[in-house]
C-alpha cells in the first residue's frame, strides 16, 4: 500500500514539475519569440514558421513519439512509463497553456528569457527528481551514446546550441540567438540547483532514553537505516545509546517531529554531509 501511495505521489510531483515547465515556456519563452533548446525549441520554430498555426504542444508530442518509436528499435524497451507520462502530460499542458497565454507576461525579452529559463529548468529538475523525463534531446543523446563514446550531457548541449543557432534562418536576428542561449544557461543552472538540493543529505545523532521506540519509528516510517552506538557521558558518567541515521535533507523535519513526539528531552545533533553512497542514496561509481 505504501509503495502505491509513494508511486502516486511521484506522478503527482512530476505533473507539478511539468506544469511549471510548460508555464515557463507558454507565458514567457514562446510568446516572446525566443527559440530555446530541446524539442520545445523545435516546436517554437515550427509554430512561427507556420504562421502560428501549429501549437508547440502538438509538435512536442509528435516529435517525441517519433523519437520513441526509433529509440525502441535502437535501444530496446529502456523507456519507463514515467517518460511516456511526461511526454503526454507535457504536450497537453503546453497546448492548453499556450491558448491561455497568447501574449507574454513581461514585455522585456531579456526578463522573459531569465524567468522562462528559471521556470523551465525548475520544472525539469522536479521531474528528474522523481525519475521522470520530457523526452526529446534526452532520447537522441541515449541513441548516439550507444554507438559513440560521448557523454549524453555533451550531446544535449550540442543539440541545443544547434537548435538555437538555427533560429537565425527564420528571424535573421543575433539578439534572438543570444536570448535563446540565456534561456539555455539559466535553465541548466536551475536544473542543477533543484537536483543538488534534492540530493542533499544530513547525518543525525539522537541521544534519548527511549532510543528503541525512536529507532523503530524511524525505520518503519521513513525506511532509513539506523545504527546504535555505545557512549559514556563524560559529565554524568552514565552509559548512553546514540542513534545515528543518514537521511535526505527534506526528511529531517519529519525526524525532528517524530523525536519530539516520543521524547521532548532528547538531544539531537545534525550535520550536512557532502555525499552518501549506497542503498537508498547515490550509486557508488568507481
Amino acid at each position: 500500500m505504501k509503495s502505491i501511495i509513494a508511486e502516486i505521489k511521484a506522478y503527482a510531483i512530476i505533473a507539478v514539475g511539468l506544469c511549471i515547465y510548460s508555464f515557463g515556456w507558454t507565458a514567457f519563452i514562446i510568446p516572446s519569440g525566443i527559440i530555446a533548446g530541446g524539442v520545445g525549441g523545435i516546436g517554437t520554430l515550427i509554430y512561427y514558421s507556420t504562421g502560428e498555426t501549429i501549437p508547440v504542444g502538438y509538435s512536442f508530442f509528435v516529435i517525441n513519439i517519433f523519437l520513441i518509436l526509433i529509440a525502441l528499435k535502437v535501444l530496446g524497451s529502456k523507456f519507463g512509463i514515467k517518460t511516456i507520462f511526461g511526454i503526454v502530460v507535457g504536450s497537453a499542458l503546453l497546448s492548453i497553456q499556450q491558448r491561455i497565454f497568447s501574449d507574454p507576461i513581461v514585455d522585456d525579452k531579456f526578463m522573459a528569457a531569465i524567468v522562462g529559463g528559471i521556470l523551465s529548468g525548475t520544472g525539469i529538475g522536479i521531474t528528474f527528481t522523481q525519475g521522470g523525463s520530457t523526452g526529446g534531446t534526452d532520447i537522441i543523446a541515449m541513441m548516439i551514446n550507444k554507438y559513440r563514446n560521448i557523454s549524453p550531457g555533451r550531446i544535449i548541449l550540442y543539440l541545443d546550441v544547434f537548435i538555437i543557432a538555427s533560429s537565425y534562418l527564420m528571424f535573421h536576428s543575433i539578439p534572438t540567438i543570444v536570448y535563446g542561449y540565456v534561456v539555455m544557461a539559466v535553465s541548466a543552472y536551475a536544473i542543477d540547483m533543484v537536483l543538488s538540493g534534492a540530493k542533499q543529505s544530513a547525518q543525525m545523532f539522537i541521544i534519548s532514553n527511549k532510543y528503541e521506540v525512536i529507532a523503530d519509528r524511524i525505520g518503519s516510517e521513513t525506511g532509513r537505516g539506523i545504527s546504535i552506538l555505545d557512549s559514556v557521558g563524560w559529565y554524568s558518567k552514565e552509559q548512553k545509546k546514540i542513534l545515528m541515521t543518514v537521511v535526505r535533507k527534506h526528511e529531517t523535519q519529519y525526524i525532528f517531529k517524530l523525536v519530539k513526539e516520543i521524547d521532548p528531552d532528547s538531544f539531537v545533533s545534525m550535520g550536512t554531509v557532502m555525499g552518501v553512497y549506497g542503498k537508498g542514496f547515490d550509486e557508488i561509481r568507481a
